[in-house]
């Protein structure tokens, strides 16, 4: 399938690249590089001294950045086929301590949605996928084969915040125990539909369970948590984190952990010292505007946090 490059619209570009790059010289790095929008627009902003450094998990996002009339050819530009997860360990291995930005643009890109054979969206009748790494990893119909009943529901109910999350992992089981698994997008689509009794207006009843898998299979949660720690060893004094979220479960862990390290607290071991100094410092939260929501509706629940490094690494 062609690549669809130009139909992929980066969310809140200008607001995270204004709050990202203080230091036209500095080093970057673009954790989920996607179709390259965002990288794009930071490279414009760098001086011949700068550089940026992306990630990207999706071997398809790495191809496009590498190949073809979608190449990024910047000689201040290199790509990693790694989730950001490992940027600490990555970066180290081509020199690189320290950074000036770390830019995190969490969830699925718009490619990987509107490619049917990836199985991320209900939308299209495809093999049940979900992997943005499809050079290894579990697929989402793996997954739905071998897992338990009570196994099913806890990632349905914890990545989704599906309350139906028992109702439809019982109907999955029972599919697979007709032996008839779920296999294709479709098929899950309808198990979750007869499973739901009621769902939010304007909502498909399978969103929170095509969510909830999507997290899971892709250890989306896990890597940001990593993620945001590597980000933290790396940032240079003054240094600024920007991350884009588009769901309640992603936002909150990038909002306490911006405010865990921005509290000054005593050392329990050492009660009579003084407390450690902060570490970082937040600076806005940043929601889409109304041009932007009409142009990309896609942009209506994503949130932009940025916070500066304020310490010594």
């Amino acid at each position: 399938m062609p690549d669809r490059q130009w139909l992929h619209t980066p969310v809140l570009l200008h607001e995270a690249i204004a709050a990202l790059v203080t230091d036209p010289d500095g080093t970057y790095v673009d954790g989920t590089y996607g179709r390259g929008g965002h990288a794009r627009a930071l490279l414009q902003q760098l001086s011949p001294a700068g550089r940026l450094v992306a990630f990207d998990k999706d071997p398809q996002a790495v191809q496009a950045a590498t190949t073809g009339a979608t190449r990024l050819d910047d000689p201040r530009f290199a790509i990693e086929h790694a989730s950001f997860a490992a940027m600490r360990e990555r970066l180290a291995a081509r020199g690189i301590a320290q950074v000036h930005g770390v830019l995190l643009d969490l969830g699925v890109s718009s490619p990987q949605l509107d490619e049917p054979e990836r199985g991320f969206s209900f939308r299209f009748d495809a093999p049940l996928d979900m992997r943005m790494d499809t050079s290894r990893g579990e697929t989402a119909a793996q997954f739905l084969e071998r897992a338990d009943e009570r196994q099913i529901a806890q990632v349905i109910r914890d990545h989704g915040e599906e309350r139906f999350a028992v109702s439809i992992a019982k109907a999955v089981v029972a599919r697979r125990a007709s032996g008839n698994p779920i296999t294709r997008t479709a098929d899950l689509a309808q198990v979750v539909a007869r499973a739901v009794k009621t769902r939010e207006p304007g909502q498909d009843p399978a969103t929170r369970t095509f969510q909830a898998l999507r997290i899971f299979v892709n250890a989306e949660l896990e890597d940001l948590q990593q993620g945001l720690s590597a980000a933290m060893s790396l940032l240079l004094p003054s240094g600024r984190l920007a991350v884009i979220g588009f769901h309640s479960l992603e936002d909150r862990i990038v909002k306490r952990f911006i405010a865990r390290e921005s509290r000054s607290e005593p050392d329990r071991r050492a009660p009579f010292a003084p407390p450690a100094p902060t570490r970082l410092k937040a600076l806005a939260r940043i929601m889409p505007g109304e041009a932007e929501l009409r142009a990309n509706p896609r942009a209506r629940s994503a949130v932009l946090r940025v916070a500066e490094r304020t310490d010594c690494p």
